[in-house]
């Protein structure tokens, strides 16, 4: 009997501890070991042997105009401030981070918050450009008896 109502005891104080908040440290963000303070030090050029290959020779050849001029407007902004782009091929880089942009998506703008773990991917992952279908019943004319409408 007493080994139960220590089992028992045991599970309640085990229920007791989940609902307590158990202090968790959110882990620091890291780029291949730098943090984002010491990435956003580091100019394009000193930043292109952590990227990967694919973004690197994007960076190398040199930026449109389209993207300098992107660049140059995150880099004016204020953190509260939306910028609007078409440019979904633009590489996220250190210095986007905290900003919020609209990209086109095609139909409309939608909004991103970028984040740090968004560095070194390409704006246009984050703005999906199809949207999951969403079948109903069928339309008028799809079958025989749709054919007949009632009049009320």
């Amino acid at each position: 009997m007493a080994k139960k109502a220590n089992f028992k005891s045991s599970a309640r104080s085990r229920r007791k501890l989940k609902r307590q908040k158990i202090d968790v440290r959110k882990k620091e963000f890291r780029y291949r070991g730098l943090s984002i303070e010491e990435l956003q030090k580091l100019s394009i050029e000193e930043l292109l042997p952590l990227l990967t290959s694919r973004s690197r020779r994007s960076l190398k050849r040199g930026l449109t105009e389209k993207q300098e001029k992107l660049l140059n407007d995150i880099e004016k902004s204020q953190k509260g401030d939306v910028i609007r782009t078409h440019l979904r091929d633009m590489i996220i880089i250190p210095s986007f981070v905290g900003h919020r942009v609209d990209i086109h998506n095609g139909k409309e703008f939608q909004r991103i918050e970028i984040q740090p773990y968004m560095i070194d991917h390409y704006l246009g992952e984050f703005a999906l450009t199809r949207s999951k279908v969403k079948h109903t019943g069928p339309g008028v004319g799809a079958t025989r008896s749709s054919k007949f409408m009632p009049l009320k």
